[in-house]
């Protein structure tokens, strides 16, 4: 599993500006399975993606993110894998 967590690097405004069209990737990506969860980080610095994809699928849908193609936010991505998970979350376990 791999989370992705964007910081913004540009003024809210900015931000605000390519925001739909951020939104409209993620809703393709999540269409397309990529992702299983996402959201605002608390303060609002960015955001966080969760996905269940490969790495390779992950990369070149970031490589689309209307944030990443304009210079929003950047990205870091953390690799982990899931040993435990509470019930109901089942199918987020490695296998």
């Amino acid at each position: 599993m791999f989370i992705v967590s964007l910081t913004y690097k540009v003024p809210d405004d900015i931000v605000d500006f390519h925001r739909p069209s951020h939104m409209r990737w993620v809703k393709e990506s999540f269409d397309a399975g990529l992702f299983v969860a996402s959201g605002r980080r608390v303060p609002a610095v960015g955001g966080v993606l969760l996905s269940t994809a490969d790495r390779s699928a992950l990369d070149a849908a970031l490589a689309k993110d209307p944030f990443y193609i304009n210079g929003v936010a950047e990205f870091e991505i953390i690799e982990f894998t899931v040993t435990s998970a509470a019930e109901g979350f089942e199918n987020l376990l490695d296998k």
